[in-house]
């Protein structure tokens, strides 16, 4: 029977599986790690008290990172390249959502408009990054060998979706509760796209990697379309919602940055 649960098992079993997987997670977490690190040196100066939050989801990312490199270690693998079909960061950016990296790349200080559609971003893929954790502690929060990390990425994925949550409602609050809202929705539509190309690339790897049968492959693939069919339907609102969370200045604290200790 096909679960989250039982593909992700096959994955986390196969050295050659698993060394991707961490390799894709890895690459993109320390996209973010670098993005965020030029949106908090740039972030203008009107709203200069985001900067240590930014500059702490940066170092969150980073962090994030290097365990999933750490897991690559335990097991003496090294990275492999990631394909490009399957860089979610790079293919939001192509679609046009979020700060462009030649943007980030510039010492440009950024706009008030950009910092809301940063906030917009990060709240739809941090919807999605928890999310993902939440499934992956569920059934493998206690595993020997991955546990510790994703317990750890877990937490930290929920508190910097409690940040964007509360940021973008103190925002709608003073005056910018229209742009917002469009901004959700336009990331929104262009996410749940590239969400499903991007899972349909990384299963047929892992098809290839694993000697799925063809049945196997066609079942998961008719899956990832039936969620994609469900978000286009109405699912994406749930991306677009804003809620006050019950962590509040999730990310007013230190960041933990090392990823010593992995059990």
């Amino acid at each position: 029977m096909l679960s989250a649960r039982s593909i992700f098992q096959e994955i986390l079993d196969n050295d050659e599986s698993f060394r991707l997987f961490c390799s894709i997670a890895a690459s993109g977490e320390s996209q973010g790690g670098w993005e965020n690190g030029r949106i908090a040196a740039l972030v203008p100066e009107s709203m200069k008290h985001l900067a240590p939050k930014i500059t702490r989801h940066g170092a969150d990312e980073d962090k994030h990172g290097r365990l999933f490199n750490a897991l690559l270690n335990k097991r003496d693998l090294e990275p492999v390249p990631v394909p490009p079909e399957t860089d979610y960061t790079m293919l939001l950016e192509k679609r046009g959502i979020g700060l462009a990296h030649d943007k980030l790349g510039r010492d440009e200080p950024l706009t008030e408009q950009d910092i809301l559609v940063y906030l917009s971003h990060s709240r739809l893929t941090e919807q999605r990054a928890a999310d993902q954790m939440d499934m992956l502690v569920k059934y493998f929060g206690e595993h020997p060998e991955v546990g510790k990390s994703i317990r750890m990425i877990c937490h930290d994925e929920e508190n910097h979706l409690a940040y964007c949550h509360e940021e973008l409602l103190r925002l709608a609050r003073a005056g910018h509760g229209r742009t917002i809202q469009r901004v959700l929705r336009e990331c929104a539509m262009a996410e749940c796209r590239v969400y499903r190309d991007v899972s349909l690339a990384v299963m047929a790897h892992m098809g290839r990697i694993l000697k799925w049968p063809k049945a196997k492959s066609a079942a998961l693939a008719a899956g990832i379309h039936a969620m994609y069919t469900y978000e286009r339907l109405g699912g994406w609102r749930r991306m677009v919602s804003l809620t006050m969370p019950e962590r509040r200045d999730a990310l007013g604290g230190p960041a933990t940055t090392s990823a010593a200790g992995i059990a």
